[in-house]
């Protein structure tokens, strides 16, 4: 993991993204980009494609922030901006500068908020096929990746959020599989015509101990599940696949939706599928 994205805006809660990011960088030695988008409050800006004045000041407060934190931090940053602030510009290019991150950092989508497009964090896990570190709009996270839980269901996604997530589970002080699956951890306990795979049998070859545990009950009722044995175990970091079919539309009452508006810890998301690239133009790589 040698190069973070985290997306900034001038929002409140952006300087604990950020922090979150710079830490992250400094443990893995990595280079830290800082990316700003968002909507420009200014209609006629939006309509012309050109960057108004008051967004052009409110990045350049952000930037200065940024640079301010990446200096004391002694870590190597770099920053991007957008060139101006329409939605559907600030939703395809911030998913397309994803694309260029070993890890990419947001913030959970608030409410109501003027500041980006509805669902843009759904979008760049969906899109961008890179993993995605979501952090909440609400509360303060001293540790990040001391206490992780794996949500896993041995779906693709599940396995690509977990591989992705191997760098933090490393220096974890504990690691814990919450299955989503019937049955005892052996994933072919229902499965007899496969060999006896054990996910805890796998990390271990990683160099990493976990514990696992099983939750039961069905599709949303899990959700709430996980979200209640999250505060049980006192993580602060969960990793989970991100599921939903090709419409996002379709994805509302999907896990990965529900987790991503009730979260209360940071969720390390990844998504392994990459049928959405209609919601991007098409550009030519760089």
């Amino acid at each position: 993991m040698k190069d973070i994205l985290v997306h900034l805006d001038d929002s409140e809660r952006c300087a604990v993204r950020l922090g979150l990011a710079v830490g992250l960088a400094r443990r893995f030695e990595a280079r830290l980009t800082g990316l700003f988008a968002r909507i420009d409050s200014f209609a006629p800006g939006t309509v012309a494609h050109q960057a108004s004045d008051f967004l052009v000041a409110a990045r350049e407060t952000v930037r200065t922030g940024f640079e301010t934190a990446v200096t004391a931090a002694g870590i190597k940053g770099r920053w991007w901006h957008l060139s101006h602030g329409e939605p559907g510009h600030v939703l395809g290019e911030t998913t397309f500068c994803a694309r260029f991150a070993d890890l990419v950092v947001m913030g959970q989508a608030e409410p109501k908020s003027p500041l980006v497009p509805d669902d843009m964090v759904e979008h760049v896990i969906l899109n961008s096929g890179r993993p995605v570190l979501v952090v909440p709009y609400s509360g303060t996270f001293a540790t990040l990746g001391e206490r992780v839980a794996i949500a896993w269901n041995a779906s693709r996604e599940a396995a690509r959020a977990l591989a992705d997530s191997l760098p933090l589970l490393a220096g974890a002080a504990s690691v814990t599989v919450l299955s989503l699956r019937g049955g005892h951890d052996a994933e072919s306990r229902a499965l007899p015509d496969v060999p006896a795979v054990d996910i805890l049998d796998h990390l271990a070859a990683q160099g990493i101990r976990a514990e696992s545990e099983h939750l039961t009950g069905e599709q949303i009722g899990k959700m709430d599940m996980l979200l209640s044995r999250l505060c049980d175990l006192g993580a602060d970091l969960v990793v989970m696949g991100a599921q939903g079919p090709g419409l996002l539309s379709m994805m509302r009452g999907s896990g990965t939706h529900y987790v991503l508006s009730h979260m209360t810890v940071p969720v390390l998301m990844a998504q392994k599928q990459h049928t959405f690239s209609r919601w991007i133009k098409r550009r030519k790589m760089g």
